[in-house]
């Protein structure tokens, strides 16, 4: 099994910043956003990473995943998997919290009422255990890049917690996180790590 999962979530995009559900719209990044992917590829490249010769890449093949992963200079090195996509949010695709609560009331949370037209938590969650599945059957490092919401269901996932456990973890964009083992148990190492970020 993987010693490590290495979680990289893509570089901001317009939709991000402005805080819409961005799912299967193929958003690109802005320039935030390809800056972030480029620090962080400076940053897996040197010391205690050392551009992580032996990993194994996997993407999104949404864009704003494949460049995130192509400006950290793990494109040539990547397979795109549709189990890496976002969440598909149907009828909500787009819309702010704020936009989502006119509609479907004050009470409204993406992890508890879901919505409509699109996936079910209990799909993403499927999708999540196809990607730990994969990395636990690796004998080497895995990295993957993907989107804020199906990377805070596996890590539920991992943890062996119920999907809706992703309320409750923050994913910033281009963010570094880690999942490994902790006295032979699924472990979070380290979590939404952006230090690249603030040099």
């Amino acid at each position: 099994m993987a010693p490590r999962i290495l979680l990289v979530r893509h570089g901001q995009t317009e939709w991000s910043l402005l805080g819409r559900h961005t799912g299967r719209t193929d958003i690109p990044l802005i320039e935030e956003g390809k800056r972030g992917a480029t620090l962080l590829g400076d940053r897996l490249g040197r010391s205690p990473w050392s551009g992580l010769p032996d990993v194994e890449v996997r993407t999104s093949p949404l864009s704003r995943a494949a460049e995130t992963c192509e400006l950290a200079g793990f494109g040539e090195r990547a397979t795109e998997w549709d189990a890496l996509m976002e969440w598909d949010y149907g009828q909500y695709e787009g819309m702010t919290p704020a936009q989502i609560k006119e509609v479907a009331g004050p009470d409204w949370l993406i992890w508890r009422n879901g919505v409509p037209a699109g996936e079910t938590l209990a799909e993403v969650g499927a999708r999540a255990d196809e990607v730990i599945d994969w990395a636990k059957s690796a004998d080497r490092d895995v990295l993957v890049f993907a989107h804020g919401h199906i990377l805070r269901v596996l890590v539920a996932r991992w943890l062996s917690l119920e999907p809706s456990f992703a309320a409750h973890v923050k994913l910033d964009p281009a963010s570094l996180s880690v999942l490994g083992w902790a006295y032979g148990e699924p472990a979070l190492n380290h979590w939404n790590d952006v230090s690249h970020l603030e040099s």
